[in-house]
């Protein structure tokens, strides 16, 4: 598993296994809006500019071809095949585990395992319950990717968007801003003034969204990462005195880091959110992605859609039957 497809084990896969059932109907109700692109041998997607009329154009197509990778465009145009007269496009973020800036695993860069999928499906589903439940988005997909996961929103307010909004609301989202809270000075008789609240103490909108990202990364720090902003001394006494966060104990959390190197701690963790999510895949109104359905074939693993993210198992669900057959060759006597 995680190995790359062999041609032989992709036309198998496309002649045997692909089906049209798989592609989401978000994909299907307006295919012939979209661009396709193909990557035939494994050096990126060249063959682009291609339109289908209806999916079974497509299937044919897959099946002949069988290309090392498939791609889709976000963006819906009047004329897909010049990529012109673009009308609108869906709002995408992309959480890649082999990326992700911090991970429990020992996974060299560029791999992935089943430890660092499950971190990256469990960010997921945090961004996707602040999409709804604070920015109100209901249309949202989640795809996993073949080494981690896109969710693909198609919330009309979001699919008109320009590029500034979108990292905008995706800033917020990741929680990639410190938050500034200050409030006047409730004491009367003094010199005006104003309160700055720390972000722990107000649990509510914004702030609990940045509190609890950077609760997350604190807690799955393995103390051997090297993050722009933090020490080595700082990363010891983080992982010392990051127990008192398992009962929300910012203030006392907060006292032993140091207010000066706690205040270094939070703009680092904001920059962390950040780079969690592939920045320019959200912003980007024109981007193409990997076909839901289709073969990752650098790690033989299917593109599939997730219909329930709590009970989702990558390698339940997206494991191509030549991987088992590969299981079964190297192992005839079983």
């Amino acid at each position: 598993m995680f190995g790359k497809s062999s041609i032989l084990e992709r036309r198998e896969f496309y002649r045997e296994e692909w089906s049209l059932k798989d592609l989401p109907s978000f994909i299907t109700d307006e295919l012939p809006r979209r661009e396709f692109g193909f990557d035939h041998y494994g050096k990126g997607p060249n063959d682009r500019y291609k339109v289908f009329k209806n999916p079974d154009i497509l299937r044919r197509f897959l099946r002949s071809k069988a290309p090392f990778a498939a791609y889709i465009s976000i963006a819906y145009y009047i004329n897909p095949r010049a990529r012109e007269d673009w009308q609108k496009a869906e709002y995408v973020f992309d959480v890649d585990a082999k990326d992700l800036p911090i991970r429990s695993c020992d996974c060299r860069e560029g791999e992935v395992c089943p430890v660092c999928l499950a971190e990256s499906l469990e960010i997921v589903n945090n961004l996707i319950d602040t999409l709804d439940s604070n920015l109100g988005l209901k249309n949202i997909h989640l795809i996993y990717s073949g080494r981690g996961y896109h969710i693909r929103i198609l919330d009309p307010d979001m699919m008109t968007a320009d590029s500034d909004l979108r990292s905008e609301v995706l800033k917020y989202v990741a929680g990639a801003t410190v938050p500034k809270s200050a409030f006047p000075n409730p004491n009367p008789g003094e010199a005006a003034s104003t309160l700055n609240i720390p972000h722990f103490a107000l649990p509510i909108g914004y702030n609990k969204i940045f509190t609890d990202r950077v609760k997350y990364n604190i807690q799955h720090l393995r103390g051997n990462e090297e993050i722009d902003g933090i020490n080595k001394k700082l990363m010891k006494d983080i992982i010392k005195f990051r127990y008192l966060l398992d009962d929300d104990n910012w203030g006392m959390f907060r006292l032993n880091i140091g207010p000066r190197r706690y205040n270094n701690l939070v703009k680092a963790m904001a920059n962390v959110n950040l780079s969690t999510i592939d920045a320019k895949v959200s912003i980007d109104i024109k981007r193409i992605l990997r076909l839901p359905s289709s073969l990752h074939s650098k790690v033989s693993m299917k593109c599939v859609e997730v219909k329930d993210r709590e009970t989702f198992d990558p390698l339940k669900y997206a494991v191509p039957k030549f991987v088992y057959e590969r299981k079964d060759e190297s192992h005839p006597d079983k």
